[in-house]
């Protein structure tokens, strides 16, 4: 059978709740999320690994509240003029400002015009505040004082959960025997499972057929060579 040329075209990335799906690795966090009113000192830190759904959850929130959303490394001082006076605000990948004087000043500066004025503050980060390694004691005593929401990473419901998502925005037909064949192996993040599934909608379209467990076996193959190039 000829081999039909595919293309690689970027998806947007479904970030609404309806979009959040609910196990026993992120029920924890969520709960707090929508708790964010009873906060103490009105701020939170949502921890958990690369691919754990942080940004997901980030949103979920902003919508909910208006926040602002910000990735730490673009704190400065021209960045504090626009976020000191919103509803409430989101700082994404807050443990990257740790080791820059200035975004550690920026941050530091934030949370405390965010006190003034009672907006609720949501930071994300791998670790808690205590394992960053901020030079500013300041800031330091600051985030210390912040609870603290854990993401674990996806259990294989979740995994298949995102992974059907995922193939219903490309229109493509897993079988629960491909997705139940491919979570257990699946490295603990959404962003394997994406690339999983790009993989297995390529494979598919380049050989004119429906997905099948042939292609599973060829993407998860993929993927371990993706992550070890020397073998």
């Amino acid at each position: 059978m000829a081999r039909q040329l595919t293309l690689d075209l970027p998806l947007r990335p479904a970030l609404g709740r309806d979009d959040f799906f609910v196990s026993t690795a992120n029920a924890g966090a969520l709960a707090q999320i929508d708790g964010w009113c009873d906060w103490a000192f009105g701020k939170l830190i949502l921890t958990g690994p690369e691919g754990a759904g942080k940004t997901h959850l980030a949103h979920v929130w902003a919508d909910m509240t208006g926040a602002r959303l910000v990735a730490a490394a673009d704190l400065d001082a021209k960045s504090l003029e626009a976020l000191a006076f919103a509803p409430a605000v989101v700082v994404e990948d807050a443990d990257s400002v740790a080791g820059h004087p200035a975004r550690e000043e920026a941050l530091f500066h934030l949370h405390n015009a965010l006190l003034q004025t009672g907006a609720p503050l949501l930071l994300t980060a791998r670790e808690a505040p205590s394992r960053w390694g901020m030079d500013l004691p300041d800031l330091a005593s600051r985030m210390g004082q912040a609870g603290i929401a854990r993401l674990d990473p996806p259990d294989d419901a979740l995994l298949q959960a995102v992974m059907m998502k995922r193939a219903v925005d490309r229109q493509l037909a897993l079988t629960p025997a491909i997705l139940g064949f491919a979570a257990p192996r699946l490295e603990r993040s959404f962003a394997a499972a994406d690339a999983f599934i790009a993989r297995v909608d390529s494979l598919s379209l380049s050989d004119q057929r429906k997905p099948t467990l042939a292609h599973a076996r060829i993407a998860l193959a993929l993927a371990a060579e993706a992550a070890d190039p020397s073998s």
